[in-house]
């Protein structure tokens, strides 16, 4: 099997008549999915040699036909994100050089509107690439070997080459993708800051796809609900359907009550997950038969130890929660013989780094689960060997500067190691806290709070303190009401939170605001702090009681007697 592009992924599967993609109540083969995509290339090479088409889609047939005619013809997908805004859009779409926007139907408006903007075509995207093949003859007089985008070398960096009879329909002459051919563009989920567009390659798509496969067979089902403008789904559910000849069930959303119908209906066999989508579906309603389904495998990442474990104990599936992000240049095996929690070992050539020094952070010291020295031990996740898949950012050299330095890849990423060489998470880059004096890192504090009875999902972020520093806030979804007595005799039993890890004030939340792919948004969190509709609790001396107006004037009054009002502004 060829590992180097996804277009060679794909050729291997144009003569595959075994079921390649299932939707709702129509199955393509993995021939017809081929031959689709060449039609869809044809069709894009007929608006100019590497067009960069802009995307605002549910998953739907269609935008897999649009990556695979790019990943074939040299063009490249702009997978725009649906929840931002048209401001927001518009910006992003200007920043990668977007000549056309397609959108489907949730976000037909939206696509023109943006497109209004830029004064380029909008064009319905399941009405210009409809999922069913051409007939052979128009396949054979399509365009993916004609005009100036096959006839030249493509600025996507990749080359042409005779194949007399290559690929579907007979096509005399076939494109041979580079592997740093670029495909696709995607945007980082931005929670931590602006979006930056990330080059996906060729290369990028097929090493992880080809690497997954190992896992599946031509027998398999690949459940995925996860969206496709995320680079998690196309890297763990289409490209290993893809190199292996599983079949894949698209879903137009995430649905946590729909995915155990979905499993038993199309009997899907590995789901790919995002973020907190094992908490939601946790959350339905426990029956005796859910672990009677043919679910074998669940992989995923930033998936919580406690969701992980109760998913794959209730499900009667092997949960494989890896480590990485939309850059890929730093990913972690997972070590099922490790602590819980641990993402797995430190590979060759990634370190833990002081981001102030560059010099290696110490081992953890840890007692009863506790963290006793984060000062020292948590740092930044850095690749020094090199920069694995990542590609750059899109014409963005200041957030390439930002990541690599001297050869090496800055995640961004805090963690600590125990001393048997686990890794442990410690949250983004800007997710620290500084408490008294003592630096704390977020992962933890969520970690045991998603063990208190009740509760779906947590969300820990900080919110300023009115004399110095940050205090220690979470918002909690939960299947009932909030016991506060019940949860103050939680978090004195818990030996692995010290008295500054505890939460000052408790927001809860009928949902946590999260980008499609299930990454919490905390910078609005963070900013609204505790004026909001939702019910704040807070830690007072007597325990925690509701917060009343009374109490939010008093504190602000603080802010206001110690200089610091301006932080209840930003």
């Amino acid at each position: 099997m060829t590992a180097d592009t996804l277009a060679s992924l794909l050729l291997d599967r144009a003569g595959d008549d075994r079921p390649g993609i299932m939707f709702e109540d129509r199955t393509w083969s993995w021939r017809e999915h081929v031959a689709a995509c060449r039609a869809a290339g044809a069709w894009l090479s007929g608006r100019g040699p590497g067009t960069h088409v802009g995307v605002l889609s549910e998953n739907v047939p269609e935008l897999l036909l649009l990556i695979g005619g790019a990943a074939l013809a040299g063009h490249v997908v702009v997978a725009l994100n649906p929840t931002r805004s048209v401001e927001e859009l518009v910006r992003d779409a200007r920043a990668t050089d977007v000549a056309l926007v397609l959108a489907d139907g949730p976000y037909l408006n939206l696509g023109r509107e943006v497109a209004g903007s830029l004064n380029v075509p909008a064009l319905p995207l399941t009405e210009s690439l409809p999922p069913d093949p051409p007939p052979p003859a128009e396949v054979a007089t399509g365009e993916v070997a004609t005009g100036e985008a096959a006839t030249g070398e493509a600025a996507t960096g990749e080359r042409v080459a005779g194949k007399e009879g290559a690929g579907v329909g007979g096509v005399g002459a076939e494109r041979v993708a580079e592997p740093g051919g670029l495909v696709m563009l995607i945007f980082t989920s931005g929670t931590s800051g602006r979006p930056r567009a990330v080059r996906i390659t060729q290369r990028k798509l097929a090493v992880p796809g080809v690497s997954l496969a190992a896992l599946l067979t031509p027998e398999d089902v690949v459940h995925c609900s996860m969206p496709l403008f995320h680079s998690g789904a196309l890297m763990a559910a289409y490209a290993p359907a893809v190199a292996s000849g599983a079949a894949l069930v698209l879903r137009r959303r995430f649905s946590a009550s729909g995915l155990l119908p979905d499993v038993r209906r199309y009997g899907c066999t590995y789901l790919h997950y995002v973020g907190k989508a094992l908490s939601y579906v946790l959350a339905t309603p426990e029956r005796p038969d859910d672990a009677a389904n043919p679910l074998r495998i669940a992989f995923g990442n930033e998936g919580g130890a406690v969701a992980t474990k109760r998913f794959g104990e209730r499900f009667g599936c092997l949960v494989i929660d890896a480590f990485g992000s939309t850059e890929t240049a730093i990913s972690l095996t997972p070590d099922p013989s490790g602590p819980p929690g641990c993402l797995g070992r430190l590979p060759e050539g990634v370190h833990i780094l002081d981001p102030s020094t560059g010099r290696p952070c110490p081992p953890a010291r840890i007692e009863d689960g506790r963290l006793l020295n984060p000062d020292e031990a948590v740092g930044e996740l850095v690749n020094t060997a090199g920069l694995g898949l990542f590609e750059g950012y899109y014409n963005d050299p200041d957030a390439d500067a930002e990541r690599v330095r001297n050869g090496a890849f800055w995640s961004g990423d805090l963690a600590y190691r125990d001393a048997a060489g686990h890794v442990f998470f410690a949250g983004r880059g800007t997710e620290r806290l500084r408490v008294d004096g003592e630096n704390l890192a977020v992962a933890p504090i969520e970690a045991a709070l998603r063990e208190f009875g009740g509760v779906v999902e947590a969300a820990v972020y900080p919110v300023p303190d009115p004399a110095a520093g940050d205090r220690v806030m979470a918002a909690l979804v939960l299947e009932g009401g909030f016991d506060a007595a019940a949860f103050a005799g939680f978090l004195a039993g818990r030996r692995d939170l010290g008295a500054k890890s505890l939460p000052r004030y408790i927001r809860l939340c009928r949902e946590l605001p999260m980008t499609p792919s299930h990454k919490v948004i905390k910078r609005g969190l963070a900013r609204q702090a505790w004026r909001t509709a939702d019910p704040v609790w807070w830690r007072a001396p007597d325990g925690f009681r509701l917060l009343t107006e009374e109490d939010v004037k008093g504190i602000e009054e603080e802010f206001v007697r110690h200089g610091r009002q301006h932080l209840l502004e930003t």
